[in-house]
């Protein structure tokens, strides 16, 4: 098992439009076991989406469209951490952001492991 703990939003995940935000997540347990570690989100009455991902080992990433050039996922190996950059919010932004991880490519099969989720709020 792997187990995620993600931080960054919440009652603190308030930002207006523009604005930046960084989200983090911790993951322990079985490590070795994810290559892939990433963010989704879901919008309120919206289905679950893949945001951005990056492997393990040799750093490579892949986003969705949408987030393209304001996103930046990063990670820390001795910290077992993954971060979210999130640069020139928008309202659509505005979502639950959970974290996952899996062996696969995130963007190719639904991930395995799933953190709690922590909300991202984008509002004047």
């Amino acid at each position: 098992q792997v187990q995620l703990v993600e931080s960054g939003g919440g009652l603190g995940g308030l930002v207006q439009p523009g604005g930046s935000l960084r989200l983090s997540c911790a993951a322990s347990g079985r490590t070795f076991s994810a290559r892939f570690m990433g963010w989704f989100r879901q919008a309120p009455g919206k289905e679950r989406e893949f945001v951005a991902a990056i492997r393990w080992s040799g750093g490579s990433t892949h986003y969705a469209d949408s987030v393209k050039g304001r996103f930046t996922i990063s990670r820390d190996n001795a910290k077992r951490t993954v971060y979210l950059q999130m640069n020139s919010l928008k309202p659509e932004d505005t979502a639950v952001y959970y974290c996952a991880a899996d062996y696969s490519p995130l963007w190719m099969t639904p991930p395995a492991y799933w953190g709690q989720g922590t909300q991202v709020t984008v509002s004047s």
